[in-house]
């Protein structure tokens, strides 16, 4: 009886930009992190994108979709992490996780610190919303793929053990790290 192929895994990306949801900006920040995926994953996948302005309420709904509607193992943000008064996406992702893994932001904000003295200003996070995991990023590209090879290589495990799909990388871009099987 031949193997059943897995069905592909199911990505959120989320942009939370007022200027690109009303159209005046052109998103970079979802197209970075469809191409940084497209670049790690060996496994199939289908990309759920969503662009959204800076509404708390919003954000939250989004993110509800993606996990509850969507089906979405991981969810990917871009935007709206920083100082400003409308940066909300880590307190509407705080708002709808059951778990936080504040691990993922502060690797994250390590990482950016080599690079810019501003990074102390962003507030990434990550959390769990039932079987998905929510991760925040910044919205500049070249941040979106300095985070995420960062924070990827524990990503697959974690959407394991959250009850995901198995998510396999392309080992010659990223390690995905899963504990050896004791024999």
């Amino acid at each position: 009886m031949p193997e059943s192929t897995p069905a592909p895994a199911h990505i959120g990306i989320l942009t939370i930009s007022d200027r690109a949801s009303r159209g005046e900006y052109e998103d970079r920040g979802g197209p970075a992190i469809r191409e940084y995926l497209a670049d790690v994953l060996c496994s199939e996948w289908i990309g759920k994108p969503v662009i959204i302005g800076d509404e708390q309420s919003e954000i939250e709904a989004a993110i509800k979709r993606l996990t509850q509607d969507e089906g979405c193992c991981l969810i990917v943000t871009t935007g709206g992490t920083g100082p400003a008064t409308r940066d909300v996406t880590p307190e509407a992702t705080e708002a709808v996780c059951e778990k936080m893994m504040p691990g993922f932001g502060e690797l994250m904000r390590k990482v950016s610190l080599e690079k810019v003295p501003t990074a102390i200003l962003s507030r990434q996070t990550a959390g769990i919303l039932g079987s998905s995991l929510i991760v925040n990023l910044p919205g500049q590209p070249k941040a979106i793929a300095e985070c995420l090879d960062a924070v990827f290589p524990a990503i697959p495990y974690c959407i394991d053990l959250i009850g995901g799909p198995f998510l396999e990388t392309n080992e010659q871009r990223i390690v995905a790290f899963r504990p050896k099987k004791k024999k």
